[in-house]
């Protein structure tokens, strides 16, 4: 008799039944409408977009970037321009006579030291905000098509009504590969 009860309770045990599909089906319930009320509160604790927009620094990878091509990022809302400038946009942009310039300012003065071929600039014309086009004009700099403006390599100003230089946003090398713009570089 005892060997009768316990093929009846296995035979019981391996049949689901409405009851096993009315747990599973509660259990499943519950688990969707456990985590609907807690994905509010997991996305309350982000940065709200307000304050990612006024300045969460960006991190840039320049390995795809190749010689003589010039990308653009956006950062706190303005344009800015990543140029990886060849060996001679280097050479030609460091032997100008910073005192012709109407901006002087040498070219190891607008890169980071040991790092001449990359040029990190804001890329709204200085007159009027444009957006100059890139290896363009007399210095194969940047062009500004609305008002004439000129900029050589290294962003500065050599023609128009343009007054000053492309400005330099605050970037920091984290590696060879990797910038992050809006970090400036501690100092010890």
């Amino acid at each position: 008799m005892l060997e009768s009860q316990v093929a009846e309770t296995t035979t019981h045990v391996a049949e689901p039944t409405r009851r096993d599909f009315l747990y599973i089906a509660t259990g499943a319930a519950a688990a969707v409408g456990g985590a609907t009320l807690v994905w509010p509160f997991v996305q309350s604790l982000a940065p709200d977009a307000a304050t990612v927009a006024a300045g969460a620094p960006v991190e840039v990878d320049l390995t795809p970037i190749a010689e003589g091509q010039i990308v653009k990022v956006f950062w706190r809302g303005r344009l800015i321009f990543i140029r990886h400038r060849t060996p001679d946009e280097v050479k030609s942009a460091g032997d100008v006579n910073v005192a012709s310039l109407r901006d002087p300012q040498s070219d190891a003065e607008r890169v980071k030291d040991g790092k001449a071929q990359w040029l990190v600039v804001y890329g709204n014309c200085t007159h009027l905000g444009c957006v100059p086009l890139g290896q363009q004009g007399e210095y194969k700099g940047w062009f500004c098509p609305c008002h004439g403006s000129v900029f050589d390599t290294s962003g500065r100003v050599r023609g128009g009504p343009a007054p000053t230089n492309l400005p330099i946003p605050s970037y920091t090398f984290v590696s060879d590969t990797k910038i992050i713009i809006g970090q400036e570089e501690a100092t010890a």
